[in-house]
Formats: structure tokens, sequence, C-alpha cells
């Protein structure tokens, strides 16, 4: 694992750091640096698979998995759950044609530069803060699934009850209390340098929770891929 840890979500522009965590989906180790000078990579940091919308998250990479291919782009979801607990999860809830690592100490995060964000009563200081007022004021809207758009809180037990996940002590091992691992993709070029990025870490917390927008990721795709 780089030492380099970032003050700031990696940018456009920007040298990704090598990363060597254990692979979920197979034995043995993933390195960034093994799709280094090889293929572009789409690499996304994920909370745990406690968190519903991660879990969401990791599906839709691997739906769009094929067409990134088909660009000569691979994919690699990172959750913090540790490895055995997520070798279980998937081996009762597959996805096809998925890689995936363990990185329950979310160094990978810190090294692309996603903060661990505080829950307080009412003071905010985004990234790093935010009061459960501002919390409250925030909506997750997912047809079909919630019966209306809904803060995150609310919709997240929802949906674990819907799923029907249940925590485990692996889980809740790497719960930290009164915080949340702030998530996002990276699409990094052959060289390992950042052509893209959707992070919950923007000017507002209106992403947190958002799922990324397909076209938007194929149409950064398309530049690098050429």
């Amino acid at each position: 694992m780089s030492a380099r840890y970032a003050d700031h979500p990696l940018q456009s522009g920007e040298q990704a750091p090598n990363i060597v965590l254990d692979a979920i989906s197979s034995e043995g180790k993933i390195a960034l640096d093994d799709f280094h000078g090889r293929s572009p990579l789409l690499i996304g940091l994920f909370r745990g698979l406690m968190c519903p919308f991660c879990r969401r998250h990791v599906a839709t990479m691997a739906q769009l998995g094929p067409a990134l291919r088909e660009k000569g782009i691979e994919s690699l979801a990172v959750v913090n759950t540790p490895v055995e607990r997520a070798r279980f999860y998937f081996r009762y809830h597959p996805i096809p044609g998925l890689l995936a690592a363990s990185d329950p100490g979310r160094a990978s995060h810190r090294a692309f530069g996603l903060p661990l964000l505080e829950f307080t009563e009412n003071e905010t200081d985004w990234p790093y803060k935010v009061g459960m007022d501002v919390v409250k004021t925030m909506r997750v809207d997912r047809p079909g699934e919630l019966p209306e758009p809904m803060d995150p809180a609310t919709a997240a037990d929802l949906l674990n009850e819907k799923d029907g996940y249940e925590l485990t002590e692996a889980d809740q091992q790497v719960r930290i209390p009164g915080h949340m691992q702030l998530i996002g993709h990276f699409l990094l070029d052959r060289e390992g340098v950042v052509r893209w990025s959707f992070t919950e870490v923007e000017e507002k917390p209106w992403n947190v929770c958002q799922a990324l927008d397909p076209e938007e990721l194929m149409s950064a795709a398309s530049q690098v891929a050429h």
C-alpha cells in the first residue's frame, strides 16, 4: 500500500497511488499497478456491503462492465467489508464478471482523498462534518424501491429490511460510530492518471448515496479509450 495519502479527492490529471488489496472474487492480491500500462481502469471505492446503496452501486458497476470492456477498460470495486465476510456475501449474491477487493482499513479511500465524514448535532463543515439537521433535509430517490424520496438514514433502514441484510460481527468491526466513509468512482488511464471522477465529496452534500450517471461515465470512457 502506498504511504501517500491525499488531502483532497484526486482530480483529473493527478496520478493515482498504487494500492494492494485482498481480492474478493479470487484468491491472492489485486494491485492497481497490475493495470498500469495494460488498460484503463474504473475503480469504485465504496463503504462496506452493510451499506445498501453501496451494494447497488457495486451491482451497477458490474452491469456497466461489458460496455467498458468493449472500450478496453477494466473495473474494480473496493469495499470496506473484511474479505471473508465479502466472499460469503458474494457466494450467495453472485455478480458475474465482478472484480472486487477488500479494504476494511479504508487505506485506499484515504489514498484517493475521500474523507471520513463526522456526524454532529448541528455543525456542518463539508466534507468533514455534517449536522443531523442537514442530513434530515437530504433526499435519496430510488423509484420502485422506496415509496418516496427520503433522508439517507431512513432510506438505508428500509432498503436493508427489503434486502434482508443482517449485520454480522464482521460488519460491526468496520463501523465507526458517528462517522461515515465518503465514497467515489475514479476513471484512470493506462498510466494510472485520473481522467474522470464522481464522488460524494462535492461542494455540497447532495451526491451522498446517489448513483453515478452512466451516460457521463461512458462519455468519459470513450475519451480515455482513445
